[in-house]
C-alpha cells in the first residue's frame, strides 16, 4: 500500500478574476462530510433503527496571509458572502487514479484578514459550508 504525506496539495478558487491557484500559500485542508440521522424506529423494535440522510459537507483551510494584488486576500475578499468553486488534489499533477481531484460550491462566510500575535507568521483560518454535493474525479 503506498503511503502518501502531504507536501505538494493543488488548491484552486474560483474568483472574480478567474480561477487562482492558491496552493503556494496554503498550510492545511481539510474536506469533511458528516451526514444527518434519522430514526426509524417503530413499535416492536428491540434497538433503534436509523438512516444516513443529508450530507453536511465542509471545508477548512489555513492559509499563509498575503496582500499582494495577486494574493489570497486578493482572491478571497471579493467572494465573501457568495459561492466560489474550489478544486483540490492532494499532489499538484494531473488528474489520475491516484491523484483525485476533489471538486465543490463553498460558500465564502467567512473571512479573517488579520489573525496573529507579536512576532507569528500571519495566517488566516476558515471553515466554508459546502453547498450540494463534493464531487471527485479519477481521470
Amino acid at each position: 500500500m503506498p503511503l502518501l504525506v502531504l507536501k505538494n496539495a493543488y488548491v484552486t478558487i474560483a474568483g472574480a478574476s478567474g480561477t487562482v491557484d492558491v496552493s503556494d500559500h496554503v498550510r492545511s485542508i481539510e474536506i469533511s462530510s458528516t451526514y444527518d440521522i434519522v430514526e426509524t424506529t417503530v413499535f416492536g423494535d428491540v434497538s433503534r433503527r436509523r438512516i444516513a440522510s443529508l450530507a453536511d459537507n465542509q471545508l477548512s483551510l489555513e492559509f499563509i496571509q498575503d496582500f499582494a494584488s495577486s494574493s489570497i486576500e486578493a482572491t478571497i475578499y471579493p467572494l465573501l458572502g457568495t459561492a466560489a468553486t474550489v478544486n483540490i488534489r492532494p499532489v499538484n499533477a494531473a488528474v489520475s487514479a491516484t491523484n483525485p481531484n476533489y471538486s465543490c460550491s463553498a460558500l465564502i462566510t467567512n473571512w479573517t484578514p488579520l489573525s496573529a500575535s507579536v512576532g507569528e507568521l500571519l495566517t488566516a483560518q476558515v471553515q466554508w459550508p459546502i453547498s450540494g454535493d463534493i464531487t471527485k474525479t479519477f481521470v
